[in-house]
């Protein structure tokens, strides 16, 4: 199994296994998608890190850190701060150039956020255009930064693969 499938499978298996740990989408959806968007990105951060027996810890280090923070940030969203923040990512990704950032606000909430396309390229495996993106949250004053890639769908939209 080469080294990128390897780590890729740890990621999904370490995504899976937070997944047990939380509570059900329909008591706490917020909290339970943010823990695992953050375990997700925990891992894959955590996978950059080192080799062999050390990348394996350090992706359990990062998909542990990544559950916690992304499970904090879940917490305190509402449906309007998903809402606008899902509107505002879809279109960043279809629109903006590399650079460029969009941002979204909730004046009820006081929450707010941005997405800046970071690179794009055409994926070897669906042969869609794929881009990479930087994403922050602000949340009662403290910003929270995440890394992601989102890849088109058929239906035009584009579905958040890491």
């Amino acid at each position: 199994m080469n080294s990128f499938r390897k780590t890729t499978a740890t990621a999904v298996l370490a995504v899976l296994l937070a997944a047990g740990c939380t509570q059900t989408m329909q008591d706490k959806p917020n909290q339970t998608m943010g823990t695992l968007v953050g375990a997700g990105l925990g891992a894959l951060a955590g996978s950059q890190i080192g080799g062999g027996k050390g990348q394996m810890a350090a992706i359990a280090v990062g998909t542990l850190a990544g559950a916690w923070l992304g499970g904090n940030i879940g917490s305190k969203l509402d449906e309007v701060d998903r809402m606008k923040m899902a509107n505002t990512t879809q279109s960043a990704l279809e629109t903006n150039r590399v650079g460029a950032t969009s941002s979204w606000s909730n004046p009820d909430s006081g929450h707010s956020g941005t997405i800046t396309p970071t690179r794009t390229y055409q994926s070897v495996d669906y042969g869609r255009p794929c881009r990479e993106y930087r994403t922050t949250v602000n949340i009662d004053g403290r910003n929270e930064e995440a890394y992601g890639t989102a890849c088109r769908q058929p239906d035009g939209s584009w579905r958040i693969t890491n």
